[in-house]
């Protein structure tokens, strides 16, 4: 059995810890102000954990234990969960499904949508900060994990390529704007559930450059294959409205590039991206395997 098959199999234990430890970061139910914290908690059922397994997985490659890794893939679950939250809110999208369920703000209301996304952005950071090493260089590793969540969360991060979505609607905007824009609104996370783990193995030149490269490619790949899936698929499959692209006129690499051309990007994209992490050889073949999991859904 490969690298890559033995990581499919602990799958379902590294889900099972990332519950776990997700359950010990928020707040019990009934936690005064209780609809807060259950909101919270809806907001962080479900999902694909694709965040949270990329840090898991590139841990692995780095030869890290598991343990070390719980806090940033917890973390990296809550700063996306609470950006879905904004991001579905009237004020930006305006979407009222998400993961296949009503999105918070159309089961409380918007301030609960704005209170929840803030509170789990704040629990990210408290999340990795628990447990602080007594270690000086330990310690000075896990800044390094918080300086990459919080570069990749901010404005030259996720909400400054948000920022630049909202300006752009109903315009053409150039494919170089476009791809920055998305490295930023989807990628940088992406990209930061490799930096995280590369920050606490304190890896050398070369294993960073891969490692980095990789996540670049995978957040790109990623996006132009979400506006693929955004025309293709059907709102009970993607779990969220489908056809929002179109609907709100915004750039997409299918309107840029055309529908064929764009699903082939995606494919040679995916292909770069595992490609990147042939100097690592086996040690990295959890990601390969993810980047070809991620390829292939379809929602």
């Amino acid at each position: 059995m490969n690298h890559a098959a033995r990581f499919a199999d602990r799958l379902p234990a590294y889900r099972s810890r990332l519950d776990a430890a997700l359950d010990r970061a928020l707040p019990p139910l009934g936690t005064d102000p209780a609809a807060l914290h259950e909101a919270m908690r809806y907001t962080c059922n479900g999902g694909k954990r694709l965040r949270a397994l990329l840090v898991y997985a590139a841990g692995e490659a780095l030869g890290l234990d598991a343990a070390q890794l719980d806090a940033p893939a917890v973390a990296v679950e809550l700063i996306h969960a609470y950006s879905l939250v904004h991001d579905d809110l009237p004020a930006m999208d305006d979407d009222d499904l998400r993961r296949g369920q009503p999105t918070v703000h159309k089961v409380w209301d918007d301030a609960m949508g704005v209170l929840v996304g803030d509170a789990l952005q704040t629990l990210a950071f408290e999340t990795l900060t628990r447990e602080i090493p007594a270690d000086g260089e330990a310690a000075r590793r896990l800044l390094g994990v918080i300086a990459a969540l919080g570069h990749a969360s901010g404005s030259m991060g996720m909400v400054g390529g948000q920022a630049v979505d909202i300006e752009s609607e109903g315009q053409r905007i150039p494919l170089e704007r476009l791809k920055s824009l998305h490295a930023r609104k989807t990628g940088a996370l992406i990209l930061a559930c490799l930096k995280m783990p590369l920050a606490l193995a304190a890896a050398d030149t070369a294993v960073t450059t891969a490692l980095e490269s990789y996540g670049r490619l995978l957040g790109l790949a990623y996006q132009i294959q979400d506006d693929v899936l955004d025309i293709t698929q059907s709102t009970e499959q993607l779990g969220k409205t489908a056809g929002k692209d179109v609907a709100q006129e915004k750039s997409t690499y299918p309107a840029l590039l055309g529908f064929d051309t764009a699903k082939a990007l995606a494919e040679s994209t995916f292909a770069d991206a595992r490609t990147a992490l042939d100097a690592l050889g086996d040690k990295a073949d959890g990601l390969r395997w993810l980047a070809l999991e991620i390829q292939g859904r379809n929602h």
